[in-house]
């Protein structure tokens, strides 16, 4: 994926729920930060969006992702028409450091514009170092090699990522743990 797909998901999402902004959780949210010629490819394999809605309550979340799932999700004719799929997803997707949301990084510009061509439409994306703790978190091999190429490309600092491992919520420590104990061996293997 890369900016401009990231740029056409955003504002796809918010059509589709009727909203005028989205969080962007998933390894594409990089691209809120780092234009993709930048980045290394470990970072910009996903062909998917994870798009978290914006709502007052976690069921309206929930029913909002599904809405974005069914109509923009793998498979679908989007899909299929543009090359990526846009997954939605809640909070319990993903386990983010405490304070992830002042932290986020917002996409907004003429390619998030809505009909009438001003930018209406507004993606905020993780922060880099709180991304990389969420995928540290999942510790899925795909994750890890993730995290592995943005330390290597020197985008992300190893010791803000163990900062923001500390900030992880107390039901999450063992995830959390076992992340730090990675960028440990990460060290230990340089």
């Amino acid at each position: 994926m890369n900016r401009a797909q990231l740029e056409h998901a955003i504002r796809a999402a918010c059509q589709i729920i009727g909203r005028p902004e989205v969080i962007v959780v998933g390894s594409q949210a990089i691209l809120g930060t780092y234009d993709e010629d930048v980045l290394p490819g470990e970072a910009t394999m996903s062909r998917e969006c994870d798009i978290l809605p914006i709502a007052d309550s976690d069921e309206e979340v929930t029913r909002l992702a599904d809405v974005i799932e069914g109509v923009a999700g793998e498979w679908s004719p989007f899909d299929e028409q543009h090359g990526f799929g846009i997954d939605g997803v809640d909070l319990t997707t993903v386990v983010l450091p405490v304070g992830w949301r002042a932290r986020l990084v917002k996409v907004q510009n003429d390619n998030t514009a809505g009909p009438t061509g001003h930018p209406r439409f507004t993606g905020w994306c993780l922060e880099p170092h709180d991304l990389c703790a969420a995928k540290l978190c999942a510790g899925r091999e795909k994750d890890l090699n993730f995290v592995r190429a943005l330390i290597e490309a020197d985008l992300v600092n190893r010791v803000v990522i163990v900062e923001r491992l500390g900030l992880i919520e107390s039901e999450y420590t063992g995830p959390a743990q076992r992340a730090t104990a990675w960028l440990a061996s990460f060290d230990r293997d340089e």
